[in-house]
């Protein structure tokens, strides 16, 4: 048997402790879902709107991409496309939301210079070079936001999850616990002061 439940003033101390650090449980944790919410709409927003530039930045770049096929030949593209050197200026920190770590992702700033020669490019090569080069700074801004969303989305279910539990359960029976030992106690008490009335009126006759 649970030993919380027995009507004792120790225990009905207890009982309000646990209610109350319940209580100041649920608050923190519903203003950590909140902030969480709040923060992840913001991204959300974010993200639809580099998810736009880089739909129109990828038509432009296609568009440029299939001219210079025209224009030089697949085949010399292709071979030009060897030339460019893989990207190695991606980096990734974390920071800090209520305890959530979210992903910080920077690629180094450079400036735009075609890596092969002019000779055998055009003016569709280059801009498909400058559009292509944009498409890979918004993705990788892109991948950070859409990262922070999803850890940010399980962290609200599972903050929502605790906040549940808390507000539906542990709070509840507490209050249950508090209420039920506060009657016994006052139930005790009035039987003893009735019993010592007894004994007093008792007493009086006697002398």
């Amino acid at each position: 048997m649970d030993t919380t439940l027995f009507p004792t003033k120790g225990n009905l101390i207890k009982a309000k402790a646990s209610l109350r650090l319940s209580k100041q449980g649920y608050e923190l944790l519903d203003k950590k879902r909140n902030i969480l919410i709040r923060e992840m709409m913001l991204l959300i927003d974010k993200a639809d709107a580099i998810q736009k530039e880089i739909d129109v930045t990828f038509s432009g770049a296609y568009e440029a991409l299939q001219m210079a096929n025209i224009t030089i030949g697949i085949s010399t593209v292709e071979e030009i496309g060897y030339a460019i050197d893989e990207e190695i200026g991606v980096h990734i920190k974390v920071r800090s939301i209520m305890g959530v770590e979210i992903p910080v992702v920077t690629i180094e700033e450079k400036e735009i210079k075609p890596q092969f020669g002019v000779s055998r490019t055009n003016i569709a090569l280059d801009e498909a070079f400058q559009k292509f080069y944009k498409v890979k700074h918004l993705t990788v801004v892109i991948a950070e936001i859409e990262n922070a969303i999803y850890r940010l989305a399980i962290n609200i279910k599972r903050t929502q999850k605790r906040a549940n539990a808390l507000k539906n359960v542990m709070i509840p029976r507490y209050e249950r616990i508090t209420k039920d030992i506060t009657n016994a106690l006052e139930e005790k008490e009035r039987e003893e002061f009735t019993r010592l009335k007894m004994i007093k009126a008792k007493k009086e006759r006697a002398s």
